[in-house]
């Protein structure tokens, strides 16, 4: 290990958000809270044979990409990583990001991409979940989980600035009447508390523990909080306790139900620009043949076949596909199962729309894709390392056609990536 502080100056930042620079011996070294441009004395923590990694210990000369953070437990807690970059810096760094991950990963070389900065760079995130732990001596902690010790919860109340507004009110009253003990909420050790702000207020999904407390009474006692459901430990599905046994919100110019583990964009205002941008990409649907996979709630596929597609969704979650399926128009109809299994034999279609989580594709996938290519598939990922793994793996039988980029996750190291991929080997419908 190198002794003593090390001065180095800070090229990049990684993958997880870390300022990226060279130790004398030429080996990269990830160091948190640096931005590109830091000039910064650091200790070397971590070392390996070919990279290290260190701790901040003195910045002798701030970079131009370098701001000072805004919320008062930055550098503590480990939600937000890069309040310490400026916004715009942000931006850029994400486009790089999807641009070489697909050269490096996918080998595919293209220019660097738009990507569409976030309507609001704070208060953005309709759903936050807080983790509840009870300890020995009775006392509970809540909150979010600390960087530098992911094991243990910082407790958090109001300071956190990136929920949408609605969220917080909730969160700081509720803290209050679960009472000592946090005795109203299901007995456990450890409970995620999530809170899903909608048009008619905030929903609670509690998991973890077991049975118990008094769901009905913290639903009486804090203003804005409209049902609280409970997902038991190894329970596959929620149970309404309180309040309304549906929630309703209104996404993609329709009221839906959202159920406790809908799947929905965190940022709302984000994650329709990035809806309309993918139906633009998809061009005019009426009478073709489209699959939706990773459909979640349906929202694509019901305005797709709205204008006259006609759409098959594939969906894992079956909360989900209920609530895909429930007031669904004619043209869509949604598929219970993993992707892998049901895909092979939609194919050929149209179109193909992919939402993956951030695992990707499933091997199985892009082989149906490369057997049966598809005139045009759409692309939505939120991680560009599996996304530009998925597209390497089709192969020389699609050709990129366009990549943007959503930035729906301002002070994060996270992206959204939306890549349109052409056959080349059929006869493209446009």
């Amino acid at each position: 290990m190198t002794d003593g502080p090390v001065r180095v100056t800070i090229d990049d930042l990684s993958a997880e958000g870390s300022g990226v620079g060279r130790l004398p011996d030429g080996r990269a070294v990830f160091v948190p809270w640096t931005a590109p441009g830091d000039v910064a004395r650091i200790r070397v923590a971590e070392d390996r044979e070919r990279w290290a990694r260190g701790e901040l210990v003195a910045l002798e000369t701030p970079g131009p990409a370098r701001r000072e953070p805004r919320c008062p437990l930055y550098g503590t807690c480990g939600g937000c990583r890069l309040q310490h970059v400026r916004y715009q810096d942000q931006v850029a760094w994400k486009a790089s990001r999807i641009q070489e991950s697909l050269r490096r990963i996918g080998d595919a070389e293209i220019d660097r991409p738009e990507v569409e900065p976030a309507p609001r760079e704070w208060g953005y995130r309709n759903r936050m979940s807080f983790t509840l732990k009870r300890l020995r001596n009775g006392r509970v902690v809540a909150g979010l989980h600390r960087f530098d010790a992911p094991g243990r919860v910082l407790e958090i109340r109001d300071e956190c600035l990136l929920p949408e507004e609605g969220i917080l009110p909730v969160w700081t009253a509720l803290r209050e009447a679960w009472g000592p003990g946090a005795g109203a909420l299901p007995p456990g050790g450890e409970l995620r508390l999530t809170l899903r702000n909608a048009v008619e207020g905030v929903a609670l999904v509690v998991e973890g523990g077991r049975p118990g407390g008094d769901a009905a009474g913290l639903v009486e006692a804090v203003e804005g909080l409209v049902s609280i459901a409970h997902r038991p430990g190894g329970a596959a599905v929620a149970t309404h306790l309180a309040g309304a046994p549906a929630t309703r919100d209104r996404w993609f110019g329709e009221e839906i139900e959202v159920g406790s583990r809908a799947f929905l964009q965190v940022n709302r205002e984000g994650g329709e620009a990035l809806h309309l941008s993918v139906l633009k990409e998809l061009g005019n649907p009426a009478d073709l043949r489209i699959v939706d996979a990773y459909c979640g709630v349906g929202g694509w596929g019901r305005r797709l076949a709205r204008h006259g597609a006609d759409v098959v969704g594939i969906e894992l979650d079956p909360a989900a596909v209920a609530q895909a399926r429930a007031g669904a128009p004619p043209g869509f109809r949604v598929l219970e199962g993993r992707v892998e299994r049901h895909l092979p034999g939609l194919l050929p279609a149209d179109r193909v729309l992919l939402n993956p989580p951030r695992g990707g594709l499933d091997a199985a996938v892009t082989e149906a894709l490369r057997r049966s290519p598809v005139p045009r598939v759409l692309y939505v990922s939120c991680n560009p390392a599996t996304l530009a793994r998925d597209i390497g793996r089709l192969g020389e039988g699609y050709r990129i056609r366009r990549v943007r980029g959503f930035d729906l996750f301002p002070q994060t190291p996270h992206v959204e990536s939306v890549v349109t991929l052409d056959a080349i080997t059929v006869s493209r419908t446009t």
